[in-house]
């Protein structure tokens, strides 16, 4: 009879937990928006249909990738970083977009979020979760 060693369970810190949580709320926002604009595909008459499914498609498949995202993340691979990051790359963009269009507010709150994002995914304890750096005990 063989025996398996115990496995002490991984637990996420802190900052990769709320980074997960804050990347899942994203995926909810866009996949909402997302049934908006299937909404609006099924009940509008467009010039450009073609253009308004694309659009449609696009954002299913941007919320499916955010929750992908975050689910890796919140599974400690750390292949998912870059990833998460350039998400909230694009995110900032947004942001900067909807200022220039007079959406100050709503562009300020997108961009302190990905800001915010970002610094959790990159900070150390996060880094370490993800495989990218050494454990406090081996630098000693």
């Amino acid at each position: 009879m063989t025996t398996t060693p115990a496995v002490e369970p991984v637990t996420s810190p802190p900052t990769l937990r709320v980074a997960v949580l804050l990347l899942k709320a994203q995926a909810v926002v866009v996949g909402a928006l997302a049934i908006f604009l299937v909404f609006k595909d099924l009940t509008s008459t467009f010039a450009a249909l073609s253009v308004a499914l694309g659009v449609t498609i696009f954002t299913i498949a941007a919320s499916a990738a955010i929750y992908a995202i975050a689910r890796a993340l919140g599974h400690h691979r750390g292949g998912a970083r870059a990833p998460g990051i350039v998400v909230q790359l694009m995110v900032i963009a947004i942001g900067y977009y909807m200022i220039m269009g007079g959406l100050v507010w709503l562009g300020a709150a997108l961009i302190a979020l990905a800001v915010l994002v970002i610094a959790l995914i990159v900070s150390p304890p996060s880094t370490r979760a993800l495989g990218f750096a050494p454990s406090p005990d081996e630098t000693a």
